[in-house]
């Protein structure tokens, strides 16, 4: 009989082990994919210049991502975008002061449902952090998304309905205006696995949330890269 109660608790060990296993929530698969960036200060630049613009330009910025594949939040993502646009009160990036409070406005993929609306605001959120936690408006509209990256070139193009348009070209020796340009200001997103600066040709937004517009281009002003989380 011992034998036999012994074989039992084992049975019945073996059960636990195997109820917790499924009960355990399996990971969320690596979300991997694109990202454009675009501020209104130059991010490749000198202190020439950087430090003319701090606290004058710079408050605004475009942040982008598509999801070449990936689930967040158990909700698959492949193939979708979301761009937040982002308006503070110093210029992005300045390491001695902070941007808060900023304001935020969400566009999700018109092309997703419900719960990948929902699931791509999240995402968003988690990497933009601190900046994003200020969401005034989430909107849905058709979003086209397209990088090139290719040796020490990047350009882009990203539209998110009426409200954003995003264009980039390479660096090239015309714009080294302090001759001493660098990555003056980092990419404001996390998780990054590559970024490129670039030259906006057109950077615009266009909408009623975030209290201004603006429209500019020749700004050294854009991030072209890569995430993985």
């Amino acid at each position: 009989m011992r034998i036999k109660s012994s074989v039992f608790i084992a049975g019945l060990g073996s059960l636990a082990l195997a109820a917790a296993a499924v009960a355990a929530p399996a990971p969320s698969a690596k979300v991997t994919g694109q990202y454009i960036e675009s501020r209104t200060a130059d991010v490749w630049t000198g202190p020439c210049v950087a430090n003319s613009e701090l606290n004058l330009a710079g408050k605004q910025a475009v942040m982008a991502w598509h999801i070449d594949q990936g689930t967040w939040d158990n909700v698959s993502l492949d193939g979708l975008s979301v761009v937040a646009v982002v308006r503070a009160q110093t210029t992005l990036g300045d390491p001695d002061v902070a941007p808060s409070p900023a304001r935020a406005l969400l566009i999700v993929d018109q092309s997703a449902n419900e719960a990948q609306r929902a699931a791509l605001a999240k995402f968003a959120q988690a990497q933009g952090g601190q900046l994003l936690s200020n969401v005034v408006a989430t909107e849905a509209a058709p979003i086209t998304f397209a990088t090139n990256v290719g040796g020490k070139h990047a350009s882009a193009s990203l539209v998110a309905g009426n409200m954003v348009r995003v264009s980039s070209r390479a660096i090239g020796a015309d714009d080294e205006l302090c001759h001493n340009e660098d990555v003056f200001y980092q990419p404001l997103a996390t998780h990054l696995t590559h970024a490129m600066p670039a030259v906006a040709t057109e950077s615009t937004y266009r909408g009623s949330y975030l209290g201004g517009t603006w429209s500019e281009s020749g700004r050294r002003g854009v991030f072209v890269g890569s995430f993985s989380e």
